[in-house]
């Protein structure tokens, strides 16, 4: 008996929601990191890309356990000297909420071209109403 491996050609992308009211930030990403990657199918394949689609709704209501809120900071640099910046979660909660879950995600995906295409399937909303009704979502639940 052999090992499948999945083919490109044959990989079937689903469109999953996922609520993140009241669920911590980083569960509800390694749901949607799973996803992506295709890792909740039987025909998953590492070096294949065989995830779905996924939508994070009312990213503004994921909560931050502990006292990340007030010590967790996002750094990025602008690459000219002395052009690193932070910004508090805290901020960061409050001004761009989304950024804050695809931080969340981006960070749980492998980093190569993988990721990279697997991170593309990834949306983000910052209420509970999204734009891909036409995909028919499945909704999916984080324990």
């Amino acid at each position: 008996m052999s090992t499948y491996m999945a083919k490109k050609e044959t990989v079937t992308r689903n469109w999953y929601v996922i609520d993140a009211a009241g669920k911590p930030l980083g569960k509800t990403a390694v749901a949607a990191a799973d996803l992506l990657r295709g890792k909740n199918t039987p025909e998953y394949t590492p070096h294949v890309d065989c995830g779905s689609f996924v939508i994070v709704v009312n990213a503004e209501k994921a909560v931050l356990t502990g006292k990340k809120l007030e010590n967790k900071y996002y750094y990025h640099h602008s690459g000219y000297i002395g052009g690193l910046k932070k910004v508090n979660y805290k901020t960061l909660m409050a001004t761009k909420p989304e950024k804050a879950m695809e931080l969340a995600v981006k960070g749980m995906l492998p980093h190569n071209t993988l990721g990279d295409t697997a991170f593309t399937r990834l949306k983000v909303f910052v209420g509970p109403d999204h734009n891909h009704q036409a995909q028919k979502p499945v909704e999916y639940t984080v324990e």
